[in-house]
């Protein structure tokens, strides 16, 4: 499962070539308003090593993301993560500010899914938004998704959506 690919994206394992890559996302403003704010190089170096980590221990994690032409389009994934001191496994998905709006989230969340419930047979998967997200919070919705609660999170308002298998 290192690599796959929908009709739009592939997608590669993430590894330490992909530092650049991310540095440069998570410096986007508008990008990281809905990630916890703007992430410098260091923070976004241990952020890569923390999930690579998390392939090792899990079989599974996040992918860097590649348009068709393989222009780097962001990164999404499916992972652990501790809310409400639960520990819960989400898809998680941020692209470049540029492909906004064109459909990417939907489907690479779409892809996810199956991907979790399908192949990982994970009993549920959740999607962990800001409360003012909207466009990700239709994502989730069009990917059947269902809002279970609101709750906080590192200090932020957030909803938690939920599919089960």
């Amino acid at each position: 499962m290192d690599h796959f690919s929908t009709d739009r994206l592939t997608a590669e394992r993430l590894n330490g070539s992909h530092l650049a890559d991310l540095v440069a996302l998570h410096l986007d403003a508008e990008v990281s308003r809905y990630l916890g704010g703007i992430r410098s190089a260091e923070v976004t170096k241990a952020y890569l090593a923390t999930n690579i980590a998390h392939w090792e221990r899990h079989g599974f994690g996040l992918w860097v993301l590649r348009t068709n032409d393989g222009a780097f389009a962001g990164r999404a994934g499916i992972r652990h993560i501790l809310v409400d001191g639960i520990d819960e496994i989400e898809i998680a998905y941020t692209f470049r500010r540029d492909l906004w709006g064109q459909g990417l989230a939907s489907e690479i969340a779409t892809a996810l899914t199956e991907m979790g419930l399908s192949e990982l047979k994970l009993p549920s998967l959740i999607g962990l938004v800001l409360v003012e997200h909207g466009a990700s919070r239709r994502v989730l919705e069009k990917a059947d998704y269902a809002l279970e609660k609101s709750t906080t999170h590192h200090g932020e308002a957030v909803v938690i959506y939920r599919i089960r298998r």
